[in-house]
């Protein structure tokens, strides 16, 4: 099933980047796509950035704390994807990586992220080891 969904995204999102670019040069011009795609990525990276020394902060608070920080570890995640999407020279994939990095709909995200790896392990899918 993986092998059917990755060829049309990887032929897909160029597609739909190449078609937001040269829509935003007849709409804007040149140097202002190129300005707007570099600052997007230079934001995208330093909001990146800043929310994963939060996220690694609040992971070794809560490992000092003999806690386990799966939220954290859920969260870096996103927040790595999110940032990953932003340097990728694109609007598509800046409007994705985004929607990892804003706080609520984060959230939103993270459930789905969760519901999926609940059902993976339920599934078999993923296989939980218990070390001693």
């Amino acid at each position: 099933m993986f092998k059917r969904f990755l060829l049309p995204v990887a032929i897909g999102i160029p597609l739909v980047e190449l078609l937001f670019i040269v829509l935003s040069v007849q709409w804007i011009g040149v140097w202002y796509t190129i300005l707007a795609m570099l600052l997007t990525s230079i934001i995208g990276f330093l909001v990146a950035r800043r929310q994963g020394m939060q996220v690694i902060r609040l992971a070794q608070l809560q490992m000092q704390k003999q806690q386990v920080p799966s939220q954290a570890m859920i969260d870096g995640a996103c927040i790595f994807i999110g940032g990953a999407l932003l340097t990728v020279p694109g609007f598509f994939t800046d409007v994705v990586g985004a929607l990892f990095l804003i706080p609520w709909t984060r959230t939103i995200i993270k459930a789905g992220l969760q519901k999926a790896i609940h059902s993976g392990i339920a599934n078999g899918k993923f296989v939980v080891i218990k070390r001693r």
